[in-house]
């Protein structure tokens, strides 16, 4: 049997792949929550219950919190919250399967945004390595969510997805600097706070039936979210920018995962 440091991803990358097809599955729940919820309601909910389980978790690494590791959290939450809504905001009028294929372009945007914001121009096994994963995901999420239609709940989704790469230079601009846990609490609970804000600003309202079903599909993501996040920042101290996506071969799995799931999930929705 081959042991861990035999193969050819590092721990943090087997991390990192694990926790996109997680994140994949997560797409159908969020296209049948809409049904019952709005995109601000939901994910301010989701992110506050996320950073309250965090706060509890990791209360006494939290009190030796510095302001650096506040700013931070407070940076990477404003990217984490526009990407998240952006993406909400596309599945209430797209298909999840069509809405992770989009979220999924991220994988080449990170290096040219590492390039012209960081200035670190990627090598050329970089390039090669992106364009490897970005044609795994043409050829495994299929012509049907490529092609057609092309409306705002499109344009969201891929507007998420440049935040979505945004989000991950950030991570990797603080990563090995900062304290893991204040920094995944405080990128929480900015982006539930801003997104429940948000939420009054606009006038959306809160959910009048079903409020029981929406807070239990938040608290259910909530968790995810806090594994995710927490797994990203953890993996991230180690894994560039650039090779952070490479990584992330499942997403078009959880999208595959999503249209199989979505009939029994959401059977209301397109």
């Amino acid at each position: 049997m081959p042991r861990l440091s035999d193969l050819p991803l590092r721990r943090q990358e087997l991390a990192l792949v694990a926790i996109t097809m997680f994140w994949g599955g997560t797409f159908p729940i969020i296209h049948y929550a809409l049904t019952i919820c709005g995109p601000f309601f939901f994910v301010g909910c989701r992110f506050i219950l996320a950073a309250l389980l965090l706060g509890f978790c990791f209360r006494k690494a939290l009190r030796e919190a510095a302001p650096h590791d506040v700013f931070a959290g407070c940076v990477i939450g404003v990217v984490a919250f526009l990407g998240y809504f952006l993406q909400t905001y596309g599945l209430q009028t797209i298909s999840s399967s069509r809405s992770a294929f989009l979220t999924a372009l991220y994988v080449p945007l990170v290096p040219i945004m590492q390039w012209l914001f960081l200035r670190r121009p990627p090598t050329f096994m970089n390039w090669i390595g992106v364009l490897c994963a970005f044609a795994g995901l043409l050829l495994m999420a299929g012509p049907g969510n490529a092609g057609g239609s092309f409306g705002k709940g499109e344009a969201a989704t891929l507007c998420g997805a440049v935040v979505f790469a945004g989000e991950i230079i950030a991570i990797g601009f603080f990563a090995g600097r900062v304290q893991l846990q204040c920094v995944t609490f405080v990128q929480l609970l900015t982006a539930g706070v801003l997104s429940l804000l948000l939420m009054v600003v606009t006038g959306e309202p809160a959910p009048a039936d079903r409020l029981d079903l929406a807070l239990a599909l938040a608290a259910g993501l909530g968790l995810a979210t806090a594994v995710i996040q927490l797994t990203m920042n953890w993996a991230q101290r180690s894994v560039s920018p650039t090779r952070a996506p490479s990584s992330m071969p499942a997403s078009p799995s959880g999208a595959v995962f999503s249209a199989v799931s979505r009939a029994t999930v959401c059977p209301s929705r397109p």
